[in-house]
């Protein structure tokens, strides 16, 4: 809801508005990104799927709810990898929804190279791209 528009919006319209601001990246192209050296992967899925479904090597592991935290190169939380605005992140949520709104947040922090997965970690292993396998534990994939 805007004041020039007062109807809410849906979580349809936004990730449509927030998606056309930047471009998204296939599981292929993050790869070779990653391989090359010129993209961090970040996996912001909670435990459990890590723990069902496996990582992608070489990933990060940032819990969603730490996500700014930890890649804001002026924060005082930041993980190494954040080293300046120019590291291009590639977030990695399931499914390809919540690692949007993601970007998008990490676009507000400066991060104007961060994307995301079209498809998530699910478009990845469907893609025949490297994952570990999940832990023994866990219950299986639905």
């Amino acid at each position: 809801m805007s004041a020039r528009d007062p109807r809410p919006t849906g979580i349809d319209e936004l990730l449509e508005r927030v998606r056309s601001g930047y471009r998204r990246i296939e599981p292929d192209a993050a790869r070779a990104a990653h391989a090359a050296g010129d993209a961090l992967l970040v996996d912001i899925r909670y435990a459990a799927l890590r723990d069902r479904d496996g990582l992608i090597p070489g990933a990060l592991v940032v819990e969603r709810n730490e996500l700014e935290w930890r890649l804001d190169p002026q924060g005082s939380h930041r993980l190494p990898e954040a080293a300046d605005h120019e590291v291009r992140v590639v977030v990695i949520c399931n499914e390809g929804y919540a690692s949007s709104l993601a970007a998008v947040s990490l676009h507000r922090l400066g991060l104007h190279r961060a994307t995301d997965l079209v498809g998530g970690f699910q478009a990845w292993r469907a893609a025949g791209l490297p994952v570990t396998a999940p832990q023994k534990d866990a219950p299986p994939s639905a």
